[in-house]
């Protein structure tokens, strides 16, 4: 008995292994791919047609409708703020104002406007966690956000009168918008769903006869989005 303690106690002692996984600290320094489709309302406050002396202002009676759909490439700091670069097509329908009887120019009746426009926007967003069991973090979940974009647009528009034939034109005008909304990160793609208010400040016709600017207009938009990150 006495030889066995002693082997006992001359034997080397291991001390437990004891494995630390790693910690996850989550997407940082991201860069990302989005894509994104959307339905829209189209509003102006009036119509002014440029080159009359009386009689050259009405007012919208009429709300346009019709879709958006865009790609984008941005980054995200890891921190809550992510900045990209968007560029939309922005389509919308039947935005009017009706030119009344016994005006002395215009023809009388409804004149509706078809808009395609391409909409180029630099972009920045803050995302924030929602609820302390919906962290937005190294796990992923539901988180909110707001934003806001300025850039431009470029227009491309039919008029349609009642009785005269259509009408096209062009031109280029300032945009931004501004953007709310709720998403769910999980993990390498992100998808949110949003309201986008986009500003238009001229939809300008100047190669007819009866010239037409239309200023700030307005295109609120339901939009969804994913994002993919690529680290």
């Amino acid at each position: 008995m006495i030889a066995g303690q002693a082997v006992a106690a001359d034997l080397p002692y291991y001390p437990p292994v004891i494995e630390i996984p790693d910690v996850d600290y989550g997407y940082s320094g991201s860069f990302y791919l989005r894509g994104s489709a959307g339905l829209n309302l189209h509003w102006a406050p009036e119509v002014t047609h440029t080159t009359l002396a009386t009689g050259n202002t009405h007012a919208i009676d009429q709300f346009g409708y019709g879709y958006s759909a865009g790609v984008g490439v941005g980054f995200e700091t890891g921190t809550g703020w992510r900045f990209d670069a968007t560029v939309d097509h922005l389509q919308t329908e039947g935005l009017q104002a009706t030119i009344p009887a016994g005006h002395a120019v215009l023809t009388p009746g409804p004149h509706t406007l078809s808009l395609r426009s391409t909409v180029v926007l630099a972009n920045a967003y803050y995302d924030f966690g929602l609820g302390s069991d919906y962290g937005y973090g190294a796990a992923g979940g539901l988180f909110g956000y707001a934003g806001a974009g300025a850039g431009v647009a470029f227009n491309r528009m039919v008029t349609q009168g009642s009785a005269v034939p259509d009408t096209w034109g062009s031109n280029t005008s300032l945009a931004a918008a501004g953007m709310v909304g709720v998403g769910y990160d999980f993990g390498q793609v992100v998808a949110d769903v949003g309201y986008r208010g986009l500003y238009i400040h001229d939809i300008a016709n100047t190669s007819t006869n009866f010239p037409y600017s239309i200023k700030n207009n307005w295109v609120h938009e339901v939009r969804g989005t994913v994002r993919y990150r690529f680290n």
